[in-house]
């Protein structure tokens, strides 16, 4: 059986990985080395594709149903935080520390677009980040939960395809890179979310009709 180098690495027989900087990334970026907008993210100081697939397809797929709540979502939510002074950004990179920078499908961030023009959102701007999750579930219950948990992020968000669910995650433990065990809403119940005093409630059904 053939080894690759990252399956050597992982077992500690390989010279160690250097990994990139959040810096580094964003000249590759600057420089045209990455395309803007490309579904790569930084993660653990790798570059790695967003898997935007629906399970059981092809990576380089992008999932139908996921496009479709991804733009569902964005319509009406977006409006609610313009009301109440917040912005509702759509897979915008967030420099978590020097090695990662992943882009949430959504996240609820302080002020407007504008804000942000100059560089990427740090995680004290961002009040709730959302994945929409299909062939992504465990990697969004894993490594993302570790690495927002870490970063100090409010209130996390999966929205599961796989099982029709909305998982919350409250509580963020930076030490240990965890969140509380996540409260589960299903079809037919409500997820209700506060910002500035003010509330939005969301019918779970309304993500997967």
């Amino acid at each position: 059986m053939v080894t690759t180098f990252l399956e050597e690495a992982a077992r500690g027989e390989a010279p160690p990985l250097v990994p990139i900087s959040a810096d580094l990334y964003q000249q590759m970026i600057e420089r045209g080395i990455l395309l803007e907008g490309a579904p790569i993210e930084l993660i653990d100081g790798l570059l790695v594709r967003k898997d935007r697939s629906a399970r059981g397809e092809n990576l380089m797929n992008y999932g139908r149903q996921h496009a479709l709540l991804l733009k569902r979502r964005f319509r009406w939510l977006s409006g609610w935080c313009d009301a109440i002074g917040y912005s509702l950004q759509n897979q915008s990179p967030v420099t978590l520390n020097e090695f990662s920078v992943p882009e949430p499908d959504l996240s609820i961030v302080r002020g407007t677009e504008e804000d942000y023009r100059e560089g990427h959102l740090g995680p004290n701007d961002v009040l709730l980040l959302i994945e929409i999750a299909d062939s992504s579930v465990s990697t969004d219950r894993s490594t993302k939960q570790r690495l927002y948990a870490s970063a100090g992020i409010p209130v996390y968000w999966i929205v599961n395809i796989p099982d029709s669910q909305v998982e919350v995650y409250e509580q963020p433990d930076a030490a240990s890179g965890k969140y509380q065990p996540p409260t589960i809403y299903r079809a037919g119940q409500t997820v209700r979310f506060s910002l500035a005093g003010q509330s939005i409630d969301i019918d779970v059904t309304r993500f997967f009709a």
